[in-house]
């Protein structure tokens, strides 16, 4: 009987990338950083969680401070970025820290997107919560 060989010997390949589009995706609950190359694909990510935070404390403005820190360097050591545009969804409290993060790490920023969804009349919201 023939022995199959098991997990990927191959080494990957590093990819040299300078620009990159870093999606910001804000809540009320954790704030997660994700760098991607112009087509989509992701490089790297970094979240409150990830961070090293857990429960309240995700969504604190320097837990995304930390994880933008933490995908910035990433970005930068094993693809090269240097330039980078901004889109940010959500209305949690890391924004504006996860924005001054990724220019403090040294990346240049080009643009800054807001690409929060607001409806316009479209679904019917939940019921109001009563406590």
């Amino acid at each position: 009987m023939a022995r199959r060989k098991r997990g990927g010997s191959k080494k990957k390949a590093k990819r040299t990338v300078g620009y990159s589009i870093v999606h910001i995706q804000t809540t009320f609950n954790n704030t997660i950083i994700t760098f991607a190359d112009k087509e989509g694909n992701v490089l790297t990510w970094a979240t409150g969680g990830a961070a090293g935070f857990k429960g309240t404390r995700k969504s604190t403005p320097y837990a995304a401070q930390l994880a933008a820190e933490k995908a910035a360097k990433k970005a930068m050591t094993d693809y090269g970025v240097k330039d980078v545009e901004i889109w940010i969804k959500g209305n949690g409290g890391g924004r504006e820290t996860a924005i001054k993060a990724i220019a403090a790490a040294g990346l240049n920023i080009k643009v800054i997107k807001d690409v929060t969804p607001i409806p316009h009349d479209g679904c019917r919201p939940p019921k109001r919560r009563r406590v």
